[in-house]
């Protein structure tokens, strides 16, 4: 089977990149080597290497995977947690109910 290569939008790889940094601070801060990390992760280092670069072919389970060996797989509940732009425009569609009537 053929691998296609994931194509982004500049914005997006520059996000995925700042995520691989986050994940090698985070590491680094810990004194792990990438090699404890990926034993622990169940991946390769060169997997790690990609996530850390911010490839996007990476799995987001293999991101989940090492957030939770830093310790840092509750930051995943954050992801579009506070969806300001979604609750307007589902405000927006909300209809006003029929008035009770009068007695």
């Amino acid at each position: 089977m053929k691998s296609t290569k994931t194509i982004l939008l500049p914005k997006l790889t520059r996000i995925l990149e700042e995520l691989g940094e986050n994940i090698k601070f985070a590491r680094l801060r810990r004194k792990l080597t990438a090699e404890q990390v990926a034993e622990r992760a169940g991946i390769s280092r060169s997997t790690l290497w990609q996530v850390e670069r911010g490839v996007a072919s990476v799995s987001l389970g293999t991101y989940a995977q090492i957030l939770f060996v830093l310790g840092l797989e509750k930051d995943l509940q954050l992801v579009a947690k506070d969806d300001v732009l979604g609750r307007k425009l589902q405000d927006l569609e909300l209809t006003v109910g029929k008035r009770a009537p009068k007695k």
